[in-house]
């Protein structure tokens, strides 16, 4: 047993009184029921939002949000395999308070020893615009992830206290294993989607997997904090019903690299290729002058290789996801929508070319 719920259903009155008492947010009231509802569409982790009930009227949160461990089994081993539960509770527990990027409040952060059993305990967001990859955003909504962008990688940027953090780097023969995973998700990527992906996409993940040894493992100088999996369904728009703007989530996959492999797979492959042709400039040049205002001097010329390189993590991740988390049919279409954008992307710009070079 883990000591702490681990799923919706575990999550009891008393233990959510231990956890808002210890936060300061019971204000004298006592949770006395508790539902909850599924949430999301995660395919690593499992969310849910809880109604509580108090004793008494109180300034105490009405709902939480709470994230758990997938139940699927083969998402569920993905994630121990990579340590991305331990990432995600590492990163609320450790690393948000150094940022500036717009995070949910945690009340509860816990994993097991076994690297598995979790739970993260949120403020809850909404009502909020949830964003859809699948649907692209307005141009206002790519906006606010540039800035936010800006608040994770400048107070990051060559950080030792944070970047330095032992956790966040691959443990010794890790980049080995994915490498050889890598060769097996391309396959699989290949026969699942031979039919749907266009052909000349296809050849560019192709061409990636044979470029497999400079990819994986490429030093990312200079270094800051990313995300890992910037895209818009791990953001929220509009939050608690317009009082801000955007908040960011999912931190699984938060790792130390360039910054600009997050801003090449926003724009490759989180924001679709229509709305990246039309503004990939304007977006770059708000992103630096962001940074730049943030204490990080940078221009989209000095930028430019990095990020044509950047977008090329979207169709690493896609490949690698597609075979090894919970197949789902929104699953397939956001694998496929994140390889056509990064692809688009890459074939635009050479991002292959810049690699090798």
């Amino acid at each position: 047993m883990a000591g702490f719920p681990t799923h919706p259903g575990e999550v009891t009155p008393d233990w959510l009184n231990v956890q808002l008492e210890a936060a300061g947010a019971l204000h004298g009231a006592r949770v006395t029921a508790v539902e909850w509802q599924a949430i999301g569409t995660g395919q690593v982790g499992d969310s849910a939002r809880f109604h509580l009930t108090y004793d008494r009227k109180t300034s105490a949160p009405e709902t939480l949000a709470g994230k758990f461990p997938a139940a699927d089994p083969t998402s569920r081993g993905t994630a121990a395999a990579f340590g991305l539960y331990a990432k995600e509770v590492g990163f609320y527990r450790d690393l948000a308070p150094q940022l500036s990027v717009r995070v949910p409040k945690v009340f509860t952060a816990e994993i097991a020893e076994d690297g598995v059993e979790f739970i993260l305990l949120f403020e809850d967001l909404g009502p909020a615009r949830g964003g859809n990859q699948l649907d692209s955003c307005s141009l206002a909504d790519a906006r606010e992830a540039m800035r936010q962008a800006a608040a994770l990688h400048a107070p990051s940027w060559e950080n030792q206290a944070i970047i330095g953090t032992p956790w966040l780097h691959a443990r010794e023969g890790q980049v080995e294993q994915v490498k050889a995973l890598y060769k097996n998700a391309q396959i699989i990527f290949r026969e699942r989607y031979a039919d749907s992906l266009e052909p000349e996409y296809m050849a560019v993940c192709e061409q990636l997997n044979e470029a497999a040894d400079l990819w994986f493992g490429r030093d990312g100088s200079p270094k800051c904090l990313l995300h890992g999996d910037f895209r818009l369904d791990n953001m929220l728009f509009d939050v608690q019903g317009g009082k801000e703007p955007i908040a960011v989530l999912d931190w699984q996959t938060v790792a130390v690299g360039n910054a600009l492999t997050d801003i090449g797979y926003f724009l490759g492959t989180g924001i679709g290729n229509a709305l990246r042709e039309r503004h990939e400039d304007e977006l770059l040049e708000l992103y630096c002058t962001e940074m730049s205002a943030r204490g990080v001097p940078l221009n989209p010329e000095a930028i430019w290789d990095d990020y044509a390189v950047g977008a090329l993590h979207g169709i690493s991740t896609a490949v690698f996801s597609a075979a090894y988390v919970e197949r789902t049919r929104r699953g397939d279409a956001n694998f496929l929508s994140m390889a056509r954008g990064g692809c688009a992307l890459a074939l635009a710009h050479g991002s292959l070319a810049k690699l090798a070079a």
